[in-house]
């Protein structure tokens, strides 16, 4: 069971772990232990509240597939159950961010002096261009 927060507990049968090895160096150990996780967690099928999956899948998040299943890979520590915790810890942390809703942007109008500098700025501009005319015979 891994709790997001008061409200949202996922089961164990919903995340999909296996242990693969891990990649770069490490001497001969490394070929022949699996200690990397390899995290797999569909967001349809989970048990999530609707909204929370919608964010989920609207995340710009290479982790996230079009299909909408989050793999995770952790690799970093030298032992299976570490790189376990490590998984789950980041998959909670991807769902967290999703929990929360996105905050309305208010618009806002520009200021008196914002108005001003621009067509100051528009005035100063048609000046210079101006002067960029054939001379007149005056």
């Amino acid at each position: 069971m891994l709790r997001i927060n008061r409200q949202i507990v996922i089961p164990e049968h919903e995340i999909e772990l296996s242990a693969i090895r891990a990649q770069g160096a490490g001497g001969q150990h490394v070929n022949k232990t699996a200690s990397a996780v390899h995290l797999r967690f569909d967001i349809n099928a989970s048990s999530l509240p609707g909204e929370v999956k919608q964010r989920l899948l609207s995340l710009p998040d290479q982790r996230i597939s079009a299909d909408g299943v989050i793999v995770i890979k952790a690799q970093n520590a030298r032992s299976q159950p570490r790189n376990q915790e490590d998984a789950l810890a980041r998959l909670r942390a991807l769902i967290q961010r999703a929990t929360t809703p996105p905050r309305r942007r208010i618009p806002t109008k520009p200021g008196k002096a914002a108005k001003r500098r621009r067509v100051e700025h528009k005035v100063k501009r048609g000046r210079i261009k101006s002067m960029r005319g054939k001379p007149g015979l005056e």
